[in-house]
């Protein structure tokens, strides 16, 4: 076998060894999967132009509170990844302690978050809003315990998007995955399946209130002192509210095209959100490379989030290796375009590979 050497040679790899239901729940979208679709064509149809002779080697490391990050990525946030490895998130964990470079948790990580914490990675946890309050301030309790360095809050799943490849294939999760940080885990609706029907959006829907509002963020941002960042933001306007209430960083997300079909791409949505506000704006959907790194830092962002590239790495023992690479590219990118630092790339000109100026 050819040994790996970019993020798209691990998805192959991950294809021949998964079962078709697992792949098509990663691989997915919602609705038509316009948006999935949209996610890739909108980074592809950027180009950055340039700059020379900057006069020092290229650092790719940023400061990020607090915390430095070798390179301006962070794991994003994905559920039941014992799905793709037996060892699922706590591997996920290991190979991002190792390459310097956060992981955010997911609140339905299938390894329970005090387990996944001591595996030593620089570790933020994703908050769904819980229906059942008591639930969720026991999430955030054990989250603050268990030394994480900040919070995401999703705010972009009031109820679970339309994942029509779930429910073509009954999709359902095997008895020994479960939604390890609740307390009902082990009997949910995640594990009985039905043809023509997605396991997980029920389950979903039992768990998940959807009534988030801005009261309850701004509930939120007085109960913790932890880093506070909302995930799933596309309009400046909400994005300008946030800071508002004190929130510390956005996640400019449509949520990998798993949400609203029809929703942007998430890209077209950055550099609109970055320039609303002053704090960290980071970004995610559709990141496949250090070229896409790249883009997402001309047009704003502080540093991406990378998932699925990262599953099917996963799925074939390998998560390390993608996060070596996808480092070495992004630092290749930043030396090539002339930055010195990933700051520099803010000043890039971009524009439409059709030759259409962008900014």
């Amino acid at each position: 076998m050819t040994a790996p050497v970019c993020l798209a040679d691990f998805e192959a790899l991950a294809r021949r060894e998964l079962p078709a239901e697992v792949v098509d729940f990663v691989a997915g979208g919602s609705g038509t999967e316009t948006t999935l679709q949209a996610n890739r064509s909108g980074l592809d149809a950027i180009s950055v132009y340039p700059r020379l002779l900057p006069g020092a080697a290229c650092s790719p490391t940023v400061e990020l509170f607090d915390t430095t990050l070798s390179v301006p990525v962070a794991v994003a946030p994905m559920a039941y990844q014992r799905l793709l490895h037996p060892d699922g998130e706590l591997a996920m964990a290991a190979a991002a302690a190792a390459a310097g470079v956060p992981m955010v948790l997911s609140t339905l990580s299938s390894i329970g978050l005090e387990e996944v914490a001591k595996a030593g990675a620089q570790l933020w946890f994703q908050l769904y809003w819980l229906a059942e309050q008591a639930a969720l301030e026991r999430l955030i309790e054990r989250a603050e315990a268990a030394g994480s360095r900040a919070l995401v809050v999703t705010v972009d799943l009031p109820v679970l998007g339309r994942r029509l490849r779930d429910a073509r294939n009954g999709f359902h999760l095997p008895a020994d995955v479960i939604a390890a940080n609740l307390t009902d885990a082990g009997d949910s609706s995640s594990h009985v399946g039905q043809a023509g029907r997605s396991a997980l959006a029920a389950h979903t829907a039992d768990l998940i209130g959807p009534s988030l509002s801005w009261r309850q963020l701004s509930w939120l941002r007085r109960r913790t002192s932890l880093p506070l960042i909302v995930k799933g933001v596309l309009d400046p306007r909400d994005a300008r509210q946030a800071v508002d209430l004190g929130i510390d960083a956005v996640i400019v997300s449509n949520h990998g095209g798993r949400q609203l079909d029809g929703a942007p791409a998430s890209i077209d949505a950055l550099a609109a959100v970055a320039a609303a506000v002053e704090v960290p704006v980071l970004f995610d959907s559709g990141i496949r490379s250090g070229t896409d790194v790249l883009r997402a830092l001309a047009l704003g962002a502080t540093a991406v989030l990378v998932g699925r590239p990262l599953l099917w790495a996963l799925a074939v023992g390998q998560a390390g290796l993608a996060l070596e690479l996808l480092r070495a590219e992004v630092t290749d990118a930043l030396t090539l375009a002339g930055c010195q630092t990933p700051a520099d790339a803010s000043e890039l000109r971009t524009g439409h590979q059709d030759g259409r100026p962008r900014s």
